[in-house]
């Protein structure tokens, strides 16, 4: 009974049955209490006029509709489609809490910025399908009045996916199912490629995907700084911190069958200050995970996965952080202009950087040769030992490259398909995710946030259909398996 109402997928929006916030039953007047605690004051102190007792305008509120937990591109995105999509201007209240306020570590700005819609899974393409239309768009979405238009750089040279042998089948495959949602991509033979990119050794490549439109890469600091300009334009408020406690009440329930659950709701989020053993209680209605590859220490925080094993309540949020090194070069003779983005068999990857004979790049390691996440430290051994063989074998110029710089960023890696986690909470009923993308949230980001929001507002997808990427299918064991990871 419980798998199956699991598979029937999602029940009415939160926000849109217009739930506010509850603790114990009875909603708090916050406008009015506020108002009483001010008279209270007022009466004991002199002069008359209330004034406050101490500075207190570093404190996020006491009370929000949505808490967005992390401020980066998807949690920005979230807070955008819920301002865009209200019924009434300024009708639900959202703080966004992001604990690095320089986003000095944050994933968005780490990223090499690009977009494909070469994906093996339909969701992913269509994700990106609109994200692309965003981006194009930028200013229609994001222009705020008496501030600059933006500008990506958006660089449309699209993606080039290497197959050996072995992979050429699947990369038909895919290419065919991301001809039909709509992507405009072509297959090329080792002598099409060898024409098309003289630049590049064609041994051991059977066939080669390449995206014709909507792919290439963008500016991801722009694109974050927009958002977060945008949102902020319409009442969204800023709190730099770090959550720390959720307070919840729970609700046993028997399922037809005598399975026994425990629904839990969050009241109050705990939100620790920046550089301060201070902490601020927020009143709030739904909470959105959007904390990235610290997401799954954010559902543990909210009970999830703390159950006996193999039960919906003891299954964990399989989100973790993976390190991954971008490192950059210089090569006077290497691809000019035209370049793509490449994605050799080998896992390893590059791009243009520029216009000055720079590129960038990487390569993912082995699952047994996973980093330890614990620092940004890069390690130019791997560079040297498992990107540029393989960089200098498809590209013989980059024989003779220097790496001029490097550093090291976090996937929000999801160890169970690779794939985003996106809606609610089974059980913890007023928690939503954005999250667990593996490296391609920054480019679905504005098609995710717009999804979350539908879900809230309305109770269930509408504009793409994301079911497949609910909390649940880790339960019930369905992968949502997406191949073409770089």
């Amino acid at each position: 009974m419980l798998r199956r109402a699991l598979r029937l997928g999602l029940g009415p929006g939160l926000l849109g049955r217009g739930l506010g916030t509850h603790r114990e039953g009875s909603t708090l007047d916050w406008h009015g209490k506020v108002s009483e605690i001010k008279k209270t004051i007022q009466s004991i102190l002199p002069g008359g006029a209330w004034s406050p007792l101490c500075d207190t305008s570093h404190l996020p509120p006491e009370h929000s509709d949505v808490v967005i937990v992390g401020g980066g591109v998807l949690g920005l995105s979230v807070a955008y489609w819920l301002k865009r999509l209200e019924k009434r201007q300024g009708a639900i209240r959202v703080l966004v809490v992001e604990r690095d306020h320089t986003y000095s570590q944050a994933s968005t700005v780490l990223s090499v910025g690009g977009i494909r819609q070469q994906f093996s899974l339909p969701e992913n393409i269509q994700l990106s399908l609109f994200s692309v239309e965003f981006l194009r768009n930028i200013n229609e979405y994001l222009a705020v009045v008496d501030d600059p238009p933006l500008d990506l750089q958006f660089n449309p040279s699209g993606y080039l996916f290497l197959a050996s042998e072995e992979g050429a089948t699947i990369m038909e495959n895919n290419v065919k199912v991301q001809r039909q949602e709509g992507a405009k991509v072509c297959l090329m033979s080792p002598e099409q490629l060898q024409k098309r990119f003289p630049w590049i050794s064609t041994e051991g490549v059977a066939l080669a995907s390449y995206g014709l439109e909507n792919e290439g890469w963008f500016d991801p600091w722009c694109l974050l700084q927009g958002l977060r300009r945008k949102v902020q334009s319409m009442g969204v408020l800023f709190c730099h911190g770090e959550v720390t406690r959720f307070v919840s009440s729970s609700n046993h329930m028997e399922t037809a069958i005598g399975e026994e659950v425990t629904l839990r709701r969050i009241h109050e989020v705990h939100v620790k200050m920046d550089h301060s053993q201070e902490y601020q209680p927020v009143e709030c209605a739904i909470v959105v995970n959007a904390a990235g590859a610290w997401s799954g220490r954010i559902a543990e925080l909210a009970g999830i996965g703390k159950g006996p094993s193999g039960t919906l309540q003891g299954t964990k949020l399989p989100v973790e952080p993976r390190k991954r090194y971008v490192y950059l070069w210089h090569c006077p003779q290497g691809p000019g202009l035209e370049a793509p983005l490449v994605a050799d068999p080998s896992g390893a990857y590059f791009r243009r950087e520029g216009l000055g004979n720079n590129y960038l790049g990487g390569c993912s390691p082995a699952e047994e040769e996973e980093p330890d996440p614990g620092n940004l430290e890069v390690d130019h051994d791997f560079f040297q030992e498992k990107v540029w063989p393989h960089l200098a074998r498809r590209v013989p110029a980059f024989e003779t490259l220097k790496v001029r710089r490097a550093w090291a960023g976090y996937y929000d890696y999801n160890t169970f398909d690779q794939n985003g986690v996106v809606g609610p909470h089974p059980l913890v009923v007023n928690m939503y995710f954005a999250t667990g993308f593996s490296g391609h949230g920054l480019q679905q980001a504005p098609a995710v946030g717009r999804a979350v929001a539908e879900v809230m507002l309305e109770g269930q997808f509408q504009t793409i259909n994301l079911s497949p990427f609910l909390f649940s299918r880790f339960y019930l064991g369905e992968k949502a398996q997406e191949h073409c990871i770089i």
